[in-house]
């Protein structure tokens, strides 16, 4: 089954997305967005930047847990994901967002 992004808003009004792979398992989210338009602006960016290597920004925090940003083309930050265990499960993480970053199907619960 392929990956999907959610779309939902906030009490607050604001709204996020994240992608999730097949398995339902969120594999990056984004920041806040005031307003609907841009946060699909967000996806659509996901969409087309997710493919590229050169997009992921690989990163460790500061417990030492590896993570990645996902970056557009002007070098500002669209997603980022979990916290992970080693850099295998992140290279795993980039791998399945490069997968199902592309996908078409937007959900809003």
């Amino acid at each position: 089954m392929a990956g999907w992004y959610e779309l939902t808003k906030n009490g607050k009004g604001q709204y996020s997305f994240v992608l999730k792979a097949g398995n339902a398992q969120v594999i990056l989210r984004s920041e806040q967005y005031e307003a609907k338009p841009s946060a699909q602006g967000g996806i659509e960016s996901v969409q087309k930047n997710s493919p590229l290597s050169e997009r992921y920004e690989l990163k460790t925090a500061s417990d030492g847990s590896p993570y990645f940003n996902l970056k557009a083309s002007n070098g500002q930050v669209i997603g980022t994901s979990q916290m992970y265990a080693s850099e295998a499960a992140r290279q795993n993480g980039i791998d399945s967002v490069k997968t199902n970053g592309p996908s078409k199907d937007v959900r809003e619960p």
